[in-house]
């Protein structure tokens, strides 16, 4: 390529990473005003005593346990003290209801929890009068348990299962897992009985020092197969190559063989009643066979056309290594996003709690308390599941910020010995005082798209078996359109984030520069995105059958426990997790270095004053390039326009 096609840039050198301004600076003014309102309902849900309410618990009367409470209007057995009554206690513990997701019990606030299992009235008798626990309604005394007639109402239903109390939160909780059996059910539809949902749990237990290893041992895996890409990537992007190819070949010539065989097959050994049949499959198979033809010409004709674009993706991937080698702390980037994720979530968790205790005490239908919010603020839930989601994203969207400032760093410092002293830092401090607005803005364009999508999947979940045939038909069509166009809008986003980190432009300048390049060259990003995800999906399944056979092979060690499903389970869902974390990762430089080569192959032509910033492995490719388009001569014309100079947008 040459630099006439722009009279400007070759006046002066573009010289990335040079301007730094504050970018989408009134997103960053909502995204803050937003996370006041979510510290707005935080604050609110505990001043309203909530708080109280959720650690310490309270009876069907509105009294908190382990405290003197105050009387509620209209409301019998309020008022009590409970000084000396800290436990919450269900007289049917394990009458779940599903729907609304709470125990369908009477709740009482008690001195202590049964221990042990308690089978007759005369069992929880001895235990209030020894314990000083009354586990009966509080106007039946423990000297009328045995010969009230209201016992079998006022008393907890036999037998008592044994309970301990939850650490932090004063609730009596069955010890027996079996005791939610019918919650299990409804999660784990395999379990037929309790005792299969045991020796399951047992299992789990017992097999934890394995688990635990095979878990690290996916994570060295992981680790180790992130730096053997770099290696054998040109080897293994071709044997993946020759195997489709061969695979499509195959498929399509077995077909070809089964038509010819049926149809050459006697007809008339074959009965009436069959013939039809026999008819139907031979119109299948050639319709089978024509598809695979079509399908394996299209094929063969794609890989034709990008043969030369497999060479580039060979190339990122190997300059990709070296990036890892220079930034060594990428590799634990997923960690301090999932901790950050993690605290996040432990946050709208307990605030969602202390929502749900948050209130007036209204007496419902049974005659007990519950505590509802009335008034406009009765939808702070909303806004508060709105912050879920456009939270976590932006933590997720600072990843890839941080991620692509430290891979363009790296790329466009010429003279690697003068990198920073830790990239990834450098570019936290880029991100924190320059592009949190623009952050804020990619995620919530996320946010609107994923919020419609959730909705029509609970409407979905709702009308299930209820709707009619067209009606479901349109909801998932609409849910599907909805996932594609987030995961096109993701994909862009992360290319929008690479154009900030370089010229440091807001979020729609960045996008629609990222756009132009990735239209310019959508041939090389078609082979990279086939070729190279490709390959990090063999990649993880290569890392979780060999955990998975670590697992088998030591297990079958452990004499103590012969059922595998579970352990296997949770440490082959461990390993893809760690391999989609690391895997993640490089995809992402890999998509980064990408958006970099093309950009400086746009700007630059190597020149003198216009010399290419890229590394030697993407210099040979170019120069191959050039090569090879002065041998086509009009056959490379489509190469030389992927190679001009981009012109600057400002």
């Amino acid at each position: 390529g040459s630099g006439s096609a722009d009279p400007q840039s070759s006046k002066r050198e573009w010289k990335p990473l040079e301007d730094r301004s504050c970018t989408d600076i009134p997103w960053l003014l909502l995204f803050i005003l937003f996370c006041i309102g979510m510290g707005f309902i935080c604050g609110f849900s505990v001043a309203t005593g909530a708080a109280a309410r959720l650690v310490s618990g309270y009876d069907s009367y509105g009294n908190i346990c382990g405290q003197k409470n105050a009387k509620l209007e209209g409301i019998p057995y309020s008022g009590m003290d409970h000084t000396q009554r800290k436990y919450v206690f269900f007289l049917d513990p394990c009458n779940l209801d599903l729907i609304n997701r709470k125990i369908k019990s009477v709740a009482l606030c008690v001195a202590a929890c049964p221990r042990q299992e308690l089978k007759t009235l005369s069992d929880v008798q001895k235990f209030a009068e020894t314990n000083g626990s009354a586990l009966c309604s509080y106007n039946l005394k423990p000297s009328e348990y045995t010969t009230s007639s209201k016992s079998s109402v006022l008393c907890p239903k036999l037998p008592v299962p044994a309970s301990a109390p939850i650490p932090f939160f004063h609730r009596c909780a069955p010890v027996n897992i079996s005791c939610y059996a019918k919650f299990a059910e409804a999660l784990i539809t395999f379990v037929s009985d309790n005792s299969v949902l045991h020796r399951l749990i047992s299992g789990v237990m017992t097999s934890k020092e394995i688990i635990l290893g095979l878990c690290l041992l996916s994570l060295v895996l992981s680790m180790i197969l992130m730096v053997i890409i770099r290696y054998i990537s040109r080897v293994l992007v071709w044997i993946l190559t020759i195997l489709v190819i061969l695979g499509s070949l195959g498929g399509t010539g077995v077909l070809w063989w089964l038509y010819a065989k049926q149809k050459r097959s006697p007809k008339e050994t074959v009965i009436p009643e069959q013939l039809q049949i026999a008819e139907d499959n031979l119109r299948a198979l050639l319709i089978y066979a024509i598809s695979a033809t079509v399908f394996t010409v299209i094929l063969f004709l794609i890989m034709l056309v990008m043969r030369k674009r497999v060479a580039l993706t060979i190339a990122l991937f190997h300059v990709a290594g070296k990036v890892f080698i220079h930034l060594p702390l990428l590799v634990f980037q997923p960690f301090w996003t999932f901790f950050a994720l993690v605290l996040f979530w432990a946050y709208w968790i307990m605030t969602l709690l202390f929502l749900g205790t948050t209130g007036s005490a209204v007496q419902n239908e049974q005659g007990f308390v519950e505590f509802r919010i009335s008034g406009p603020l009765q939808y702070m839930w909303w806004y508060h599941v709105v912050g879920l989601i456009w939270i976590s994203e932006f933590i997720l969207a600072c990843q890839q910020m941080t991620v692509a400032g430290a891979v363009v760093t790296y790329y466009f410092t010429r003279d690697k010995r003068n990198l920073p002293f830790t990239p990834i830092l450098a570019s936290v401090n880029r991100l924190i005082r320059y592009h949190l607005g623009t952050v804020a803005k990619g995620s919530f364009i996320i946010t609107l798209v994923k919020i419609p999508r959730m909705i029509l999947m609970y409407i979905h979940s709702q009308l299930k078996g209820k709707e009619n045939a067209c009606a479901r038909c349109i909801l998932k069509s609409c849910i599907c359109c909805l996932w594609c166009l987030e995961k096109c809008l993701n994909y862009l986003n992360q290319n929008a984030y690479t154009a900030t980190a370089i010229n440091s432009t807001n979020f729609c300048t960045s996008a629609k520069d990222a756009f132009v390049i990735l239209v310019e060259n959508a041939l090389r990003v078609a082979a990279i995105n086939t070729v190279g995800d490709f390959m990090l999906f063999l990649g993880k399944v290569l890392i979780v059958c060999s955990t998975g056979l670590a697992g088998i092979m030591l297990l079958n060690y452990q004499q103590d426990y012969t059922v595998w499903v579970l352990p296997l389970i949770i440490v082959c869902l461990f390993a893809f997790l760690v391999a989609h974390c690391f895997l993640s990762i490089y995809e992402m430089v890999v998509d980064v270095l990408f958006l970099c080569f093309a950009i400086d192959t746009k700007y630059n032509d190597g020149s003198p004053g216009r010399e290419f910033y890229m590394d030697k492995v993407l210099m040979e490719f170019v120069e191959n390039s050039r090569k090879a388009m002065k041998e086509a001569g009009k056959g490379g014309v489509a190469d030389a326009r992927e190679l001009k100079p981009m012109l600057k947008r400002r």
